[in-house]
């Protein structure tokens, strides 16, 4: 290596079967500098897992014309398919690379919060879709909710101190699907560089190169899990809520070269939202002389969705 080649940060994987009593600063010492972590020992069942991975790309290999019966025109992609060449990132000239399916968290009728979170649908095909992803969804709320509770210790919380914010929070699993890259228009890459909206995201996939996070020192570095762990960032209504102690991290997923641009890229990101009518109030303890409070407006949970759906071009 020459003296001019800048050696790259890189994430630590983080063991969830580690001693307990040192995980909360081992996550907010990732997350603090990166914002983003790499976490092993989850416990989601890798057959589970499995089953899943085969089912999105089943869906995904339909034909278009049975995907686009999943369409619910006028919800913002909150729920079933949206179509290839939708989603674009905030201030970006061209949509994304990708398309991908949602699914949510289902309320009983008459819910105060079912105004703002419309009910699931369900492909009649592949066979066992909804069992499946009903499954993972409830996995990954409950992996969610111990990471943010070790976040809670790290900010000097009660250790449930989010467990009522997030209670029936409006939280979205998200099936995506890369096509493999061909006649793309110039300029466009598989997902933009974005920060993601929500407390924070849970990703499986990441093992399939192209995720890249933007250092502090303004490098795009790599971020490649172990098989089967997960990837977990920050997003922007955690950010807003630490002021900006635990930051939204701006992040992409490129383009791959050579013979894996013939390939699909899959990739299944667990976005842990707040409930709708939660009050984004900056926490106390994350506001000091040094660290003025930047918010000082409070906004709800569900406005604040609503406005970056508009952004991303979700919504009009």
């Amino acid at each position: 290596m020459s003296p001019e080649t800048p050696v790259l940060p890189t994430l630590p994987v983080i063991s969830l079967a580690d001693d307990p009593a040192g995980l909360p600063k081992k996550l907010a010492d990732s997350f603090g500098r990166f914002g983003f972590a790499m976490v092993a020992d989850h416990g989601i069942a890798p057959a589970l897992i499995a089953q899943a991975w085969r089912l999105t790309q089943d869906f995904f290999a339909l034909p278009d014309a049975e995907k686009q019966r999943y369409v619910l025109k006028g919800k913002g992609g909150a729920r079933g398919y949206t179509p290839f060449g939708t989603e674009i990132a905030k201030g970006a000239p061209i949509h994304d690379l990708k398309e991908f399916w949602h699914i949510g968290r289902d309320l009983p009728a008459g819910h105060p919060l079912g105004t703002t979170m419309p009910p699931n649908i369900w492909p009649e095909r592949p066979e066992h879709f909804t069992e499946t992803f009903t499954a993972l969804f409830a996995e990954f709320d409950r992996v969610g909710s111990g990471i943010l509770s070790h976040l809670a210790l790290a900010l000097g919380l009660a250790p449930d101190w989010f467990a009522p914010a997030i209670a029936d929070g409006n939280s979205v699993l998200r099936l995506l699907h890369y096509p493999p890259i061909a006649d793309a228009p110039e300029g466009a890459i598989r997902a933009g560089a974005h920060e993601d909206i929500n407390l924070i995201t849970l990703l499986l996939g990441a093992e399939e190169a192209g995720l890249e996070l933007l250092t502090r020192e303004g490098e795009w570095i790599e971020v490649t899990p172990p098989e089967g762990a997960l990837v977990i960032n920050i997003g922007d209504m955690l950010q807003r809520l630490t002021n900006h102690v635990l930051p939204s991290t701006t992040h992409r997923v490129r383009n791959p070269s050579g013979e894996r641009a013939k390939f699909s890229r899959y990739s299944m990101p667990f976005f842990l939202h707040l409930r709708s009518d939660f009050e984004i109030r900056t926490l106390p303890g994350c506001i000091s002389a040094d660290n003025p409070d930047r918010y000082p407006a409070p906004i709800t949970a569900d406005a604040y969705l609503q406005q970056r759906l508009r952004e991303i071009g979700l919504i009009m």
